[in-house]
């Protein structure tokens, strides 16, 4: 193992990222055989990374190029050059299998298991981009060590996500990452956070990585990060499915079988592995709790079609070649337990998909459990508080001098904050054409009515919201939703899309078109048209129609006058009055904050 002069490297560099030259080539060789075993094995296609003395990464143009050449090379890799992405450069998927090339159009009919691998989703945190290229390489050119595996497996990488990001390449926008010398940007060419955009799909990006996606059906998942935060020991973390949200066979065996051995394993090649520290900018000497990923970041969407899925998040104040190899472990390990384990995890994909359609209530929201706390093995360092030389009020320090192992408390149990009841199927109209284009693009089975019918439905009417001050991501995020119900009878006309809860994918239409579903399309403004009046009146013609109206409808003249009776400032106000009696009154429309988006309780025949 090279643990011991990596962990030299890591001392010398956290202060300097220039580092000296003889002692990296020394080490990055060191590197390249324990990642690769013999290094004349490599010699002939060496990755643009390995070119260097390990730290610089690769540009996306090298990228690609490596890529080409290893699939001219060996014709069980393919590059695919799939939908264009923001910057106007297409997305590119690389399959890498045993035997022949594996075909897009059949890959949904291959009995083998899918990984796939995303990479500089966050441009700048490029350890993925360079670690997948060596990993690509030996799957190939290694074939004693890796045929086993991938006569089990088919490997899909996609090199570079945020293209527009890669291509905005400088020295100084990680401002508290130890390397490499140069890297990509984290907005993409429009400036999106690309992990934030996976369910209301603003870019190109997102709805090219959609349609892969779903050419894949992939069963595990990886995408490559660099994590932000306190300082400790573990170069490698990992942000993953929460087990209790992915719910149900698969976040059980994700949590009680996989990870155990994927960290075991991580641990016995010298990178014990703990879940992303997600201790808010404090110390994590007391604790913290799990990170849980709703659907706007790329695990979170994974999980929504039963896909495990895992961010590596490795340390940012550690050395750019041991983060780099710390990443391609992980990719190794992943590999060697799908070869063993793929099959269980399909079966059992499959399984939840089948079993999530007949529950009669599902959740759409998640809260810690406070009271509930497990234990956990940290490698820290002593944290404490020194005076600033800047600010002149005090500063978080860590003294490495003064390392710990400490089983520390870990929140990593949720619970089931709201919830649903299932239904028949939901209609979308045909005019939220929008929405219905996201259905297609998420390979959601979809009935376009051909005539009119009247069905049996619940339709919700937004009762309040309370949005951000401030953009977020383009949206200004509706963050509390408050809606009621009324069960009804609705006219379903020509055009109009009913999509049945009974198929593979009936959990992303749930937590799509629920209005309170954490991160549904409502709560990104994808409805926020209907939260706008289009009609008023004006109070000196109404006043008449106001006078008919009390005197028609005994029941709302007392609702009134017990209004003006107990509210002082109601009474005072005319136009509060007028505003009172023209909603309650059948002259008032009917779209207003009525949610067009129906829960079909018996689905036509």
């Amino acid at each position: 193992m090279i643990r011991t002069p990596f962990k030299f490297l890591s001392m010398q560099m956290n202060q300097n990222p220039k580092p000296n030259i003889l002692l990296t080539i020394g080490l990055l060789a060191l590197f390249m055989k324990a990642c690769c075993g013999d290094e004349a094995q490599i010699a002939g296609m060496l990755t643009p990374y390995e070119q260097g003395d390990g730290w610089e990464s690769s540009d996306y143009e090298s990228g690609i190029a490596f890529y080409n050449a290893l699939a001219e090379k060996h014709s069980n890799v393919t590059v695919h050059v799939m939908d264009k992405t923001d910057s106007g450069f297409p997305l590119s998927l690389v399959l890498v299998s045993c035997g022949d090339p594996v075909s897009l159009d059949n890959i949904l009919s291959d009995s083998r298991t899918v990984l796939l691998i995303n990479n500089a989703i966050h441009p700048g945190e490029s350890d993925g981009v360079d670690a997948s290229m060596g990993f690509a390489r030996d799957l190939v050119e290694n074939v004693d060590r890796y045929k086993e595996h991938l006569t089990e497996v088919i490997v899909a990488i996609i090199p570079f996500y945020n293209i527009g990001g890669a291509l905005n390449r400088n020295s100084t926008t990680r401002a508290n990452q130890n390397g490499p010398r140069e890297y990509g940007f984290r907005g993409n060419g429009r400036n999106y956070d690309l992990n934030r955009d996976f369910i209301k799909c603003d870019s190109r990006n997102a709805k090219a990585f959609a349609k892969i996606f779903h050419l894949l059906d992939p069963d595990f998942f990886i995408d490559t990060h660099v994590s932000n935060g306190a300082d400790y020991q573990h170069v490698m973390t990992t942000s993953q499915s929460q087990k209790d949200k992915l719910g149900m066979s698969l976040g059980k065996y994700m949590h009680e079988v996989f990870e155990p051995q994927l960290f075991e394993a991580m641990k016995a090649n010298g990178y014990p592995t703990i879940p992303y520290v997600n201790s808010g900018g404090e110390p994590p000497d007391n604790g913290f709790a799990q990170f849980l990923e709703t659907p706007r970041y790329s695990t979170g969407y994974t999980g929504l079609f039963q896909t495990i899925g895992y961010m590596t998040e490795t340390h940012m104040l550690k050395p750019y070649p041991e983060r780099v190899r710390a990443t391609r472990v992980f990719l190794d390990e992943a590999l060697k337990l799908l070869a063993v384990q793929g099959k269980r995890i399909q079966r059992l994909r499959q399984e939840d998909r089948d079993r999530f359609c007949r529950q009669e209530r599902v959740p759409i929201a998640w809260e810690v459990d406070r009271n509930q706390a497990t234990r956990l093995e940290f490698h820290g360092f002593e944290a404490k508080m020194i005076p600033s030389k800047v600010t002149g009020g005090k500063r978080l320090s860590y003294d490495r001098d003064l390392p710990y192992v400490r089983n520390i408390p870990y929140l990593n149990n949720y619970v089931v904050s709201e919830s649903i009841s299932l239904p028949a199927g939901y209609m979308i109209p045909r005019e939220w054409h929008r929405v219905i284009e996201l259905m297609e693009l998420n390979a959601v089975k979809m009935h376009v009515m051909k005539d009119s019918r009247t069905l049996a439905a619940e339709v919700y009417r937004i009762e309040s919201v309370e949005s951000r001050s401030s953009p977020y991501e383009g949206h200004f995020f509706h963050d509390q939703v408050e809606v009621s119900k009324q069960r009804k009878h609705i006219t379903v006309r020509p055009g109009d899309v009913i999509i049945p809860m009974q198929q593979d994918h009936a959990r992303y239409v749930v937590e799509t078109l629920e209005p309170k579903a954490m991160d549904s399309l409502f709560r990104w403004n994808s409805f926020d048209t209907i939260l706008q009046r289009k009609e008023y009146f004006s109070p000196y013609i109404f006043e008449s129609t106001a006078e008919k109206l009390l005197e028609d409808d005994r029941a709302l003249k007392k609702e009134f006058e017990t209004r003006r009776a107990d509210d002082a400032a109601f009474r005072a106000d005319r136009r509060k009055q007028l505003e009172f009696l023209y909603q309650r009154s059948d002259l008032y429309e009917k779209e207003h904050r009525r949610y067009p988006v129906a829960r079909i309780l018996e689905l036509p025949d």
